[in-house]
Parts: C-alpha cells; sequence; structure tokens
C-alpha cells in the first residue's frame, strides 16, 4: 500500500485528526495503528527538533477517515486508538468488522457505509457513547438483536440493505432522532417504535409494507414520515397524530382516501400522495388547514373539491396525470395559484355537474373553415390543438397549400403517432409541439424535419428515441418531460445544438457525465422527479451547465441543502468530490 506521508502523521499529533481518505489504500499502515504508542521518527533522528514538534506533548487521535480507499478488513489493532470519537470508512470494501471496535468508549461516530457487510459484531453494542452509526448500502440481512443498547444513539442510517425484519429492542433507543431503513425489504414495521420518543424522522421508502401500526401516532415527536414505494392500500390510520408535519407515500397502491384518517392529520405541512390508485378527493381535506404542499399527481382523481382553494397556506398543488374533467389541461400547466383561484371562483357557482359540454367524438371531423387560415397566412401557424383528436384530419393539411409554416401545434389530442403528413411541412417548420398526447414511438417521419429548433413531447408514453433523430443537427430545445424513460435517450447525446433538455418526471436510472461534456451548448438540464440512485461527480465538469435541476430523485448526495443552493453551487461541490 501507499506509505502515510510522515508530515500527515506530524499534524495528526498536533490536532489529533488524520485524513487518509481516497489514498488507494489496500491496508492500513501498523505506524497509523501506533501513531500515539512509537517515539516519532524525527525525535529518534533529531533531538533539537523545535518546541511546536515535542513529541511528549502529543494530542491522542480523536479522529480517523479511511474513506473511499480499497480496504478489504481492518486491524484488530484498531484498540490502540482508545481515544478515537470518530471513525469513517465508508466506500471500502470491508466484508467483516473487527471485534475490538467494542473497546473503543470514546466512539461516538461509526461511518462503514458503502460496504460489503454481511453482519455487524456483537461488540459494537458495548459502545455507550455511539451517536452516529451510518450501516447503509450494505449487505446485511439482519441485525444484531441487542442494538437497542446503543442508548446514546442519536442517528442510524441502515438503508439499502437486505433486512426483513427490524429487532423489538430498537423500542429503547429512546434517544434516536433520524431512523433511516429506506430500501430493504420490510414487510412491516414492529408497533414497539412508537416507545422512541427522540424520532422526529422516519425514512421506510422502498420496502414491502402493506400497513404501518396505529401505534405509531403516539410517537412523541415524529415529524417526517416516508412510505414512498411501498404496497400501501390506503393513508395510515393514525389517531391522534399531533404532531407529524410531513407524510410522503407516493409510489403505493392506495385507492381511497378516508375522510377519518385526514382529520387525524392537523398539523401535516407536506402530503405527497403522487403515482397511487386515487379516484376521490373527500372534502374533509380542507380540514388540513396547515398544508403547504399536496402532490395528487398521476392518480386516477376524475373530481376534486373546490373548497380546495379555501387551504390558507397551501403553495405547491401538483394534480397532472388525472382524468380531471373539471380542469382543463393547460390551467394544470399554469401553476398553483391560478389553480387555487380557479378553485375558488367555482365555490360561489357550483352549478352543473361536470357532464356539461357535449362529449367530441372522432367523427365531428372539421370542415375547412375549422383551420385558421389566416394563423396560417400571417402567423405562419397551423394549430389543431386540445380537440382530442385520434388522428389529424387531412383538411388540417390541405388547408396549408403552398403557404410557408414554421410552427405546428397538435398538442392536447389523442394521437398515438407522429402524424405522416407532417413530412410536407419539411422545408418550413422548426417548431412543434405534440404534447399531451399518446404517443409511444417516434417515426422517421419526425428525423425528416431537419429544421426543427424546437420540440416538445411532454405528457406521452415514450420509452425510447430512434438514433434517426440524429438529423435533427439545429435542434436546440426538447422537452420530454412525463413521459417513460427508464434510459436517457442516447441519441441526445449526439445532438451539438442543444441548449435545453427537459426530462422532469421520467425513471431516468442513470447520465454519462463524460458525453454531456462533450455537449457545448447544454445550458439547462430538467432531470427532476426520475430514478437516479447516485449523481456522478464528473458531471460538475459540464461547466456550460446555467440550469441543472435534480431534486425529487432517490439520491443521498448532493444532500438537499446543496441543491437549494443552485447550479454553481452543486456544479462545485460535485467537482469537489471527483477522485484525484
Amino acid at each position: 500500500a501507499p506509505a502515510v506521508p510522515q508530515g500527515l502523521l506530524r499534524l495528526a499529533r498536533r490536532s489529533g485528526q488524520l485524513n487518509l481518505a481516497g489514498r488507494g489504500l489496500t491496508h492500513v499502515p501498523e505506524h497509523v495503528w501506533r501513531i500515539n504508542l512509537d517515539t516519532p521518527e524525527e525525535a529518534q533522528q533529531n533531538l533539537s527538533f523545535g518546541a511546536a514538534d515535542r513529541w511528549w506533548e502529543q494530542t491522542d487521535l480523536t479522529k480517523l477517515i479511511l474513506a473511499s480507499n480499497k480496504l478489504q478488513s481492518l486491524s484488530e489493532d484498531v484498540q490502540l486508538l482508545p481515544a478515537l470519537s470518530m471513525l469513517d470508512v465508508h466506500d471500502n470494501q470491508l466484508t467483516s468488522l473487527p471485534s475490538a471496535l467494542g473497546q473503543l468508549e470514546n466512539l461516538q461516530k461509526l461511518d462503514v457505509s458503502h460496504n460489503q457487510l454481511r453482519s455487524l459484531p456483537e461488540e459494537l453494542l458495548q459502545l455507550p457513547r455511539l451517536r452516529s452509526l451510518l450501516v447503509q448500502h450494505n449487505e446485511l440481512s439482519q441485525l444484531p438483536e441487542g442494538l437497542g443498547q446503543l442508548l446514546s444513539l442519536e442517528e442510524l442510517d441502515v438503508s439499502n440493505n437486505q433486512l426483513t425484519a427490524i429487532p423489538t429492542s430498537f423500542a429503547l433507543l429512546v434517544n434516536l432522532v433520524r431512523l433511516n431503513l429506506a430500501c430493504n425489504q420490510l414487510r412491516e414495521l414492529p408497533a414497539d417504535l412508537s416507545a422512541m420518543k427522540s424520532l422526529r424522522q422516519l425514512d421506510c421508502t422502498k420496502n414491502y409494507l402493506e400497513t404501518v401500526p396505529p401505534k405509531l401516532a403516539t410517537m412523541a415527536s415524529l415529524e417526517q414520515l416516508y412510505l414512498r414505494k411501498n404496497k400501501l392500500r390506503s393513508l395510515p390510520e393514525f389517531p391522534s397524530c399531533k404532531l407529524l408535519k410531513e407524510l410522503h407515500a407516493g409510489e403505493n397502491q392506495i385507492e381511497t382516501l378516508n375522510a377519518e384518517s385526514l382529520k387525524q392529520l392537523s398539523s401535516l405541512c407536506v402530503l405527497e400522495l403522487r403515482d397511487n390508485k386515487i379516484k376521490a378527493v373527500p372534502e374533509e381535506i380542507t380540514v388540513l388547514q396547515k398544508l403547504e404542499r399536496l402532490d395528487l399527481a398521476n392518480n386516477d382523481i376524475s373530481r376534486l373539491p373546490y373548497t380546495l382553494g379555501n387551504l390558507p397556506q397551501l403553495k405547491f398543488l401538483a394534480l397532472e396525470g388525472n382524468p380531471l374533467r373539471t380542469i382543463r389541461r393547460d390551467l394544470l400547466q399554469k401553476g398553483t395559484q391560478e389553480l387555487l383561484k380557479y378553485l375558488r371562483s367555482k365555490i360561489q357557482d357550483e352549478g352543473p355537474g361536470p357532464n356539461e359540454e357535449p362529449p367530441v367524438t372522432a367523427m365531428t371531423l372539421p370542415s375547412q373553415s375549422k383551420v385558421n387560415i389566416h394563423a396560417i397566412t400571417t402567423l405562419k401557424l397551423l394549430e389543431y390543438s386540445d380537440k382530442q383528436a385520434a388522428e389529424i384530419p387531412g383538411a388540417v393539411f390541405d388547408a396549408v397549400g403552398t403557404n410557408p409554416v414554421a410552427t405546428v401545434n397538435f398538442s392536447k389530442n389523442q394521437l398515438r403517432e407522429i402524424p405522416p403528413r407532417l413530412v410536407e411541412l419539411k422545408d418550413f417548420v422548426c417548431d412543434l409541439s405534440l404534447g399531451f398526447n399518446k404517443i409511444s414511438s417516434i417515426s422517421s417521419e419526425l428525423c425528416l424535419l431537419q429544421r426543427l429548433t424546437h420540440l416538445d413531447l411532454r405528457n406521452n408514453v415514450l420509452t425510447a428515441l430512434p438514433e434517426e433523430m440524429e438529423a435533427l443537427k439545429r435542434l436546440h430545445t426538447i422537452n420530454l418531460a412525463f413521459n417513460r424513460f427508464k434510459v436517457f435517450p442516447s441519441v441526445l447525446y449526439h445532438l451539438p445544438a442543444l441548449e435545453t433538455i427537459l426530462l422532469s418526471n421520467n425513471q431516468v436510472g442513470s447520465i454519462d457525465p463524460a458525453l454531456l461534456k462533450g455537449m457545448d451548448k447544454l445550458g439547462t438540464l430538467d432531470l427532476q422527479n426520475n430514478d437516479l440512485l447516485q449523481v456522478p461527480p464528473e458531471l460538475g465538469n459540464c461547466e456550460n451547465l446555467r440550469s441543472l435541476l435534480l431534486e425529487g430523485n432517490p439520491f443521498r448526495t448532493p444532500r438537499a441543502a446543496v441543491l437549494a443552493k443552485g447550479t454553481a453551487a452543486v456544479l462545485e461541490y460535485l467537482r469537489s468530490r471527483i477522485p484525484t
């Protein structure tokens, strides 16, 4: 293993801290463990070294960082550092931990996350002062039964393991403030967790929970509860839950919102229920007077209580992806304030039911007069949108004649494919809008529109883009939000003129920072609400990005506080994490 420079050791003797992260170490050199025992080399060689270096006045090592190395094991010699209060060995290749860890009675923080640990040694339970234990991203299938003995524990992260159960002794962790159980294989939570009287944040995202014990409602301090991506069929029954401020239960199988359950959650500020199967929202939702964010996107809601408009604190309301009959889709695009204004305006005139308009059938084709000839000739605009049409009638294309059309808007219909006759407009059209349709694939016709600069395909059911789209050399803005992409469409990397890529609300799992760096013009990249499990640090090298949006992904770093500082800060943070 590369040696540890003497200068670092000298510094560590003075400061009590030694950082050996990212040095490619396959094992920890003996003299690191013995730093407080051996006479330093310089003392043996030179007896006149300065007063600042008087080794007999050295500080005991309290902080040792060995993160991001290639360690496969830790020596039992760790017990030679009894003053350690913090030991960080995350991101190595450890398959086990030495039992000597139990001797470190001053240890307050232990980070062994991102290793290959299959179990934790029982001796770990002898650490009376341990406040933070991070073991996420390992291969643990169970936790020591006596984990509840770590009475000082305030933070425990066991996410991304293979746990199927939680020891009942957890109930003894009365000082625990944050508990992360996300991404395991839990089918139930023990009701005893309710005894954790200091717990403020409980994350159970991505498990197999079908219910939540009602007793959790009695938790004295619980403020944030994450239950996303489980198997819940209804909202947790939480009688008398006075403190809960955030309930995240998106991506479950919730079908009904029980009015009684809602009434119990009087302190909620955030209620996140996107991607469920909710059919109706009860009037009782208005008891949530403190609600600031309500996310009901992608459910089966056909109508809403207009009284929703009266919630005094509501700043964010998401309803897209619902078959709402009473609210026009363009209104949903205008943002929360407009929507609430509309709902309030409706409270006064609760008139006839939602079936006021006659249904539009595919047979009521427009005559030529329905096509706005004036728009074609003076605005160079061909518009046939919001007609719920399954195809664009021939009359619409016939009306163009020899007029040069630059903008085409066929959004908000029921199109299942790209209209083949678009090819007729290829010499002029540069702005094409096909959003809010049911298009599942892109035909080769589209790839012939080589003058395209703007392409809007949002809210369709696309899963891929064809490589032939490479021909769209002038394309500088593409909107693919609210589709079904699981991977970043690779053809985008080969479109040199792209300035803006909008890919929010898909299921993209990864991006290639090296290829993105090659996109000189790219200034805006929106990947909000996707499935990114990590953000590659090399993305920080894409220094042309002026707007990088990553909120709403399952990655843990960068944390929300960093994201909130804006793009420049995020890029700088990512660059600082690139392994040297």
